[in-house]
């Protein structure tokens, strides 16, 4: 899982780490105080600089951008909108702690969310798109005899950037980022947990890369996106929740 230089949604939204202690960048020219704050609040939760239940003191981190808490405050409201931040009463906001319930959610929805994302996108993608994509899971494989849960989560999201990143509708792909950004902060990776399911994560990257490399209807792939998201889900909740885990979480692929 979870992403990716591989295709647009590896960069957009996504400012380089700042290290903890280091300066900010400068604010992106075009972009608001807010948007900038916002950014470079959800790379450091995303990072771990802030790790869950590390308390967001608005004077402190305005000091640090050197910006008003205004800005800053519309910012922590929008991670709280995003569930990464919580706020609680006389404390304020912190961190969101690491939820199994809300892994379950936010994996349920990119399931439904990249799938859809990947249809629309599977008309606009080239020979060179699936190309690069093959390229990506030859990386995933060959890292599978010396495996490396965060090395994988992160090409994995290269690879399925490359595939969703043509997708028409910019809304669409908010959303998709905003998931992958929450499943950044819910678990460092999927993988750690359930390393087994990694090359059975492949195989079926290749069957979906051959589906659309064969003009198959956006609905077919659409059907096996999401049954390769849901997959990883059930993988996940049968080693760790065995009482709670579906016996099918999504589609299969059609048979061709």
């Amino acid at each position: 899982m979870n992403a990716s230089p591989a295709g647009r949604a590896a960069t957009a939204g996504r400012p380089a780490p700042v290290a903890p202690g280091g300066t900010p960048a400068e604010a992106p020219a075009g972009t608001g105080k807010s948007q900038h704050a916002y950014r470079w609040l959800r790379e450091r939760i995303a990072g771990e600089v802030y790790a869950p239940g590390h308390r967001l003191v608005l004077g402190t981190i305005a000091d640090e951008l050197d910006m008003s808490v205004v800005p800053v405050r519309e910012a922590i409201r929008r991670l709280e909108a995003e569930g990464l931040v919580t706020f609680e009463r006389h404390v304020g906001a912190r961190v969101s702690l690491i939820d199994d319930t809300q892994y379950r959610h936010s994996m349920e929805t990119l399931a439904m969310l990249e799938g859809a994302a990947t249809a629309l996108a599977a008309p606009h993608l080239t020979a060179e798109h699936v190309a690069q994509a093959r390229r990506v899971n030859r990386r995933l494989v060959e890292q599978l005899d010396e495996f490396d849960p965060r090395v994988f989560t992160s090409l994995n999201h290269r690879f399925h950037a490359v595939l969703f990143a043509a997708c028409p509708n910019p809304r669409l792909l908010a959303l998709v980022d905003a998931e992958w950004a929450r499943l950044g902060h819910l678990r460092d990776s999927t993988f750690a947990f359930v390393p087994d399911r990694a090359r059975e994560s492949v195989r079926e990257h290749e069957a979906l890369l051959d589906l659309i490399a064969s003009g198959a209807s956006p609905a077919d792939v659409e059907r096996a996106a999401r049954a390769h998201r849901s997959a990883t889900l059930a993988a996940y909740l049968a080693r760790e929740h065995p009482d709670e885990a579906p016996a099918s979480t999504g589609a299969t692929p059609p048979e061709r």
